[in-house]
């Protein structure tokens, strides 16, 4: 049986994320087993989000994405290591870096490279672009440009999970320069005092687009800021599929009981800038490298080898596999229409007929 790793930390003295130098502390009995099938998936899973944000890049240097363009590469363990414990009925919401959210929570690899192409096959209709990723069918909330904006949503969304008298949870992403926002005090008090079924999760990869976290806050240590709310919270190391998938087993069965809120820190790593735009000099290439040392990919490859899980051919069918996807969302994002111009008109109320008028 696998554990959860209740863990403490150093304090961060620079722009960088401690994963490394995160200290277990103590362990409990964790419910949720890592398999065999696990580490496939993981795999799996993490290979598409680096594949699909590579060739995302690409695209967007060719100008056949616009706007905004905001890639995870690096950070893909968090993801990976949240979805092998929540299921298809549980929501997620998160903030603007949300392409690899998206196609870890299902939506397909066409609908996410339409969607960020702004064609109509989008799964959000080629309206949203790369900060709007949404899908109902898929239980993916978005998507939001505005930081922290998705804090209380998360909670609201939690919040009607409970009033239906589901077991449903809601997971609730954000950056590190999120928990500056109003709202994150406003929705923590409220989470903890109804006790809501949300686990909030604070992507910290040490910079809030290209301010350290040291340079924004005396505490740095951003797990304490739940404690002031009684609130269990802890520090991870988002550059490990194991640890995030033992931390959110514990806060998804916590919610699950009726237990409330928990805040994790998961302490991560972009390789790349905040965006596309961002050239990322405020950081060193030895302090970059020195994360790409710990990728989270190659991590879960050399388990796969190291316990005879897959071999190293069937892990190349897999690369194969995922290049074929990425390739073929490629293809079905050049060949699908832009929206008709009538599209600005709907979707714009609930009401389908509401009275507004048109000048």
């Amino acid at each position: 049986m696998s554990t959860l790793k209740v863990e403490n930390t150093k304090t961060i003295k620079n722009g960088s994320s401690p994963a490394s130098s995160v200290k277990k502390t103590t362990e409990k009995p964790n419910p949720h087993p890592i398999t065999d099938a696990t580490y496939v998936k993981w795999y799996e899973e993490m290979v598409l989000m680096r594949k699909f944000e590579e060739r995302a890049g690409q695209l967007y240097g060719q100008q056949k994405i616009k706007g905004f363009c905001h890639l995870y590469i690096g950070q893909e363990a968090v993801m990976a290591g949240t979805m092998s414990v929540i299921g298809p009925d549980d929501s997620i919401i998160t903030a603007y870096r949300d392409h690899a959210h998206a196609l870890a929570k299902g939506i397909s690899a066409r609908e996410v490279m339409a969607e960020l192409f702004a064609k109509a096959t989008g799964c959000s209709k080629g309206k949203g672009g790369s900060m709007h990723m949404f899908s109902k069918e898929h239980k993916f909330f978005g998507g939001h440009g505005i930081v922290g904006g998705q804090i209380p949503l998360g909670a609201g969304i939690a919040f009607a999970e409970k009033f239906k008298g589901t077991q449903n949870v809601c997971v609730c992403y954000m950056g590190d320069g999120a928990v500056r926002q109003g709202a994150f005090n406003e929705t923590f008090n409220m989470a903890m005092l109804w006790k809501i079924p949300v686990i909030f999760v604070c992507e910290n990869n040490g910079y809030a687009m290209g301010t350290s976290v040291a340079r924004t806050t005396n505490v740095t240590d951003i797990y304490k800021l739940g404690l002031g709310y009684e609130m269990p919270s802890f520090p991870v190391n988002g550059m490990r599929c194991e640890d995030v998938h033992a931390a959110m087993s514990d806060a998804v069965d916590r919610a699950r009981r009726g237990d409330g809120p928990t805040f994790l820190e998961m302490r991560t790593y972009r390789y790349k800038g905040h965006s596309m735009s961002d050239p990322a000099k405020y950081r060193s290439k030895d302090e970059v490298e020195e994360y790409k040392a710990k990728d989270p990919i190659e991590e879960v490859h050399k388990t796969l080898l190291d316990k005879k899980i897959l071999t190293e051919e069937q892990i190349d069918a897999i690369n194969q596999k995922v290049k074929d996807i990425v390739e073929d969302s490629v293809v079905f994002a050049e060949e699908s229409p832009y929206p008709d111009p009538s599209e600005l008109f709907t979707d714009v109320y609930v009401q389908q007929d509401y009275p507004y008028i048109l000048s």
